[in-house]
């Protein structure tokens, strides 16, 4: 188990139709989007910041994955220190490493990889500064994470192991089962819980911060995505709703207010 917990602290979105999808999220979450300057032969990339503090990107889905039946997806990356260790220990637990530590020239070392039930997150060892934490109910930033498995007590224990995650509350969902939640570190939270059946494999799900949710939820729908569950008040008092883009890619919303 490392010293400190290792969170998600990237958040990256692999999508068919780049363009679109910048003008939905800039105009759902507020994001202000910013080309990335990259280097020559890597793809298009756009960094979506909140004031002048990037929490995440947009990129085309590589035609690889596409190949393979990938469709377009919300992926987060958990920071390490050292990509190499962190997926040797990955695989040695279980997990599944779909792509081997390699660079990103400019940005740091990282690997494409999945929990024991086969969710897919990634791992980045940046090159640059740490970027201070800010408080989890920011507007504009990923204020929840949650993971919906086959196996949730095996995949806490993976993630408690690995990366020092902590056990919160458990919640009695009735005939859901139990949904558990979990601390990554002082601003970064969510839960767990066995996936219902609509839900084809484990998959992790992220939740923007916006400052009221109805008005939030009619951006989405007037921008051409769809509102799959919500607006649901949640224990504690904050708004979701679950949605999908204009693309596909499945994503979910989070207000201190309806």
């Amino acid at each position: 188990m490392p010293e400190s917990p290792m969170p998600f602290f990237w958040y990256e979105l692999m999508t068919t139709d780049l363009d679109a999808a910048e003008a939905f999220y800039t105009a759902v979450v507020g994001w202000k989007a910013q080309a990335f300057d990259s280097a020559p032969g890597m793809p298009r990339y756009i960094v979506m910041n909140v004031g002048e503090r990037g929490v995440g990107g947009l990129m085309t889905l590589p035609e690889d994955a596409a190949k393979m039946g990938m469709p377009p997806a919300w992926l987060g990356y958990i920071h390490t220190k050292d990509v190499d260790a962190s997926t040797k220990s990955l695989k040695a637990a279980g997990g599944t490493v779909h792509r081997e530590p390699d660079d990103i020239p400019g940005v740091g070392r990282f690997a494409v990889v999945a929990d024991p039930q086969g969710a897919t997150f990634m791992f980045l060892q940046p090159t640059g500064p740490d970027q201070p934490t800010v408080p989890a109910t920011t507007p504009g930033h990923i204020g929840w994470h949650e993971l919906y498995t086959s196996d949730w007590k095996a995949a806490f224990d993976f993630y408690s192991n690995q990366f020092g995650w902590t056990k919160g509350d458990s919640m009695d969902m009735g005939p859901m089962g139990t949904y558990q939640t979990f601390g990554a570190g002082p601003e970064s939270g969510g839960g767990m819980m066995n996936k219902p059946e609509q839900i084809p494999v484990p998959v992790w799900q992220f939740y923007f911060n916006v400052p009221a949710i109805d008005v939030a939820a009619k951006r989405v729908t007037d921008n051409g995505g769809k509102i799959l569950m919500g607006p649901m008040e949640v224990p504690g008092g904050s708004w979701i709703v679950q949605c999908q883009d204009p693309q596909g890619a499945h994503f979910a919303l989070m207000a201190p207010v309806r």
